[in-house]
């Protein structure tokens, strides 16, 4: 075979490999919905599923060479039809929509407009996990988003992920620490406009001695959101009754009113 006749063939069977890769992306909607994160150099496998819920699916991916960690974990929103968030309006006061024609589309409900409010809740995630990162919070380091995920740091090893609280059985001296560790994010995020709105022991990880605190979606503003004190109020009750287990038992009504009491009066 000539040289000529070799690099064609060469060139053929990488085409044919190109496209075969591409069928296959096509088929399975997960590679299809990280193929950005592909592209940009953050991810190069999808290793296994982590935790698949209500909301969204989390995937252990094999990092790029280039982060610097050995996995990531990619968040993949379930498609608008098939999502649980629960009491969407609660969680939805107070949020803007600077965009005229993608406000109409919201609140037409058209399919556009569906479209456009799925896509806010994954940007309103990935912005509240940057900014309660940069202050300094106890979450997962939020790396880059699309339209239907987000890449942010993983938690624990390709044989295991970090262990949600719930599930855990900490030891005598970590309960008190790991409890003042939660109200102080608590108290953080409250200090940067942010409620959980869903805090449990089920979104708290637990790693090597260490806790993260996961799942932002639902976050709200206690500025413009009627529901605030309602909200905080849940979520330090269903942090303290994880914490009554050990004996160590605390008013959670009396600890969110004084937090709300500091917010109100600018003394966080």
């Amino acid at each position: 075979m000539s040289k000529r006749k070799m690099f064609r063939a060469m060139d053929e069977l990488e085409e044919q490999a190109a496209l075969e890769a591409m069928e296959e992306q096509q088929k399975d909607p997960i590679l299809s919905t990280l193929d950005s994160f592909f592209t940009e150099g953050l991810i190069t496998e999808v290793l296994h599923t982590v935790k698949s819920g209500k909301e969204a699916t989390v995937f252990c991916c094999r990092a790029h060479p280039s982060q610097g960690v050995p996995y990531l974990a990619a968040k993949v929103y379930r498609s608008r039809n098939n999502r649980g968030f629960k009491n969407d309006a609660v969680y939805q006061e107070g949020r803007t929509i600077t965009d005229q024609r993608a406000s109409r589309a919201v609140k037409n409900k058209s399919s556009a407009g569906r479209e456009m409010q799925f896509g806010m809740w994954v940007a309103h995630e990935f912005q509240t996990l940057t900014t309660l990162y940069q202050a300094g919070a106890t979450i997962p380091r939020p790396i880059a988003s699309n339209s239907n995920a987000i890449i942010m740091e993983y938690l624990g090893d390709q044989q295991e992920p970090a262990y949600a609280l719930q599930g855990v059985e900490l030891k005598e001296d970590e309960v008190y620490p790991v409890f003042e560790l939660l109200m102080d994010n608590i108290q953080l995020w409250l200090k940067h406009d942010v409620i959980h709105g869903d805090l449990s022991p089920y979104n708290i990880l637990y790693w090597q001695g260490k806790i993260t605190i996961i799942d932002f979606p639902q976050a709200v503003d206690p500025r413009f959101n009627s529901h605030a004190l309602s909200l905080l109020t849940r979520d330090i009750d269903n942090v303290c009754k994880y914490f009554a287990r050990y004996g160590l038992k605390r008013d959670s009504s009396q600890l969110a009113n004084r937090l709300w009491y500091q917010f109100r009066n600018a003394r966080l």
